[in-house]
């Protein structure tokens, strides 16, 4: 690398750095739910926006996603393996949730501000943007409207669900960690070896966050099979939520200030109908299984799996249940997005042949 853009990138860097870190701190001494994450992301996003040149490395990035992976799988226990003949009911209901909020945020947007099919559809898909983003490249839809409407949702998402989960978690059932043994050095080994072996298979299986749902995999095997026990700090996932608040906040810069103000009241009542459908959901949901609603919103939450599997460790709510339904989602997501697509671009095409038949006359 040149060294004039190598110290370019360092200097962006140790900025970025230091303004996430800021955010964070200020968070912290404020009080607020989840500081390290929504201090770092709101500071970023406010510097990104303002035309401050937001820069992170892919490496750093990716040691992250690894260690918050491995950290969240210390929080799966055999006794978890237990619960699981209590999830097939909660991952049907995983599926109303999703055709519910992608059925009424699609309607929303097709009907009253009359948007294309296309770009109605990919714009009220819950989560799973890089996949939703592909797919729709290969369509006619507006992929600028697409991604502005499900990077306000996500801000929003965790803006205002972090502060509401953050009461609820208070009487959540709570995983002990402080049982776990001291570190032994080998133990150590064991656990990150597996953890970068498990992001490794993950990156490679395409799936959105599939670096730290590997790690996540990876590092929940050892514990259940008791190879390793020992206790990961706290302060890892402190620092892994700020580099994690970077990411969020940086996915909106100077150049998207004038469509985020176009689109905002959309987004808006987007996210609006979106939430509102999955929390009647989560509602039945609890209703059905007794779980706690805190574990229940998190699990539910329309996108943002890597976010919502940290706040899930931190609070001490089962990452390993939150995390499932995050992939059963994406799967769903991957399975019947690629038809209905194909559905929508004829009705766009008999729409558009519609309209430019009385002109013909």
């Amino acid at each position: 690398m040149p060294r004039p853009r190598f110290l370019n990138n360092l200097s962006a860097f140790l900025l970025t750095f230091l303004i996430a870190g800021s955010g964070a701190g200020i968070a912290w001494f404020i009080g607020l739910p989840i500081p390290f994450l929504l201090g770092s992301m709101c500071s970023v996003m406010i510097a990104s926006l303002s035309g401050v040149n937001i820069y992170l490395p892919v490496w750093l990035r990716n040691l992250v996603f690894i260690m918050l992976g491995v950290q969240a799988g210390s929080g799966v226990r055999p006794e978890t393996l237990n619960q699981i003949g209590e999830w097939p009911l909660s991952f049907l209901l995983l599926f109303v949730m999703l055709v519910s909020v992608t059925g009424f945020t699609f309607m929303l947007l097709r009907y009253v501000f009359r948007w294309d099919a296309q770009t109605a559809f990919f714009s009220s898909l819950p989560g799973a943007l890089s996949f939703v983003m592909a797919v729709a490249s290969e369509t006619r839809a507006d992929l600028v409207r697409i991604s502005m409407i499900q990077t306000v949702r996500l801000l929003l998402l965790i803006g205002l669900l972090a502060p509401v989960l953050n009461v609820l978690g208070q009487s959540a059932p709570h995983i002990d960690l402080t049982a776990l043994s001291a570190a032994q050095p080998q133990e150590w080994l064991w656990l990150f070896v597996a953890g970068a072996i498990g992001a490794l298979l993950g990156h490679y299986s395409r799936l959105p966050g599939g670096m730290m749902l590997g790690a996540l995999l990876a590092s929940a095997l050892v514990y259940v099979t008791g190879v390793v026990s020992v206790r990961v700090p706290p302060e890892m996932a402190d620092f892994g939520m700020v580099i994690l608040g970077v990411l969020i906040g940086s996915r909106v810069n100077k150049q998207h200030r004038g469509i985020i103000i176009e689109l905002l009241p959309v987004a808006l009542m987007a996210f609006i109908i979106g939430t509102g459908s999955a929390a009647l959901v989560c509602a039945l949901v609890w209703l059905v299984t007794g779980l706690h609603p805190a574990q229940i919103a998190l699990a539910f939450a329309p996108g943002a799996l890597e976010a919502l599997t940290v706040i899930a460790f931190s609070l001490g709510v089962d990452p390993a249940y939150v995390a499932s339904h995050h992939v059963v989602r994406f799967m769903l997501i991957a399975l019947v997005v690629p038809f209905l697509a194909r559905s929508l671009r004829r009705m766009d095409a008999k729409q558009t042949a519609a309209q430019a038949e009385p002109e013909r006359l």
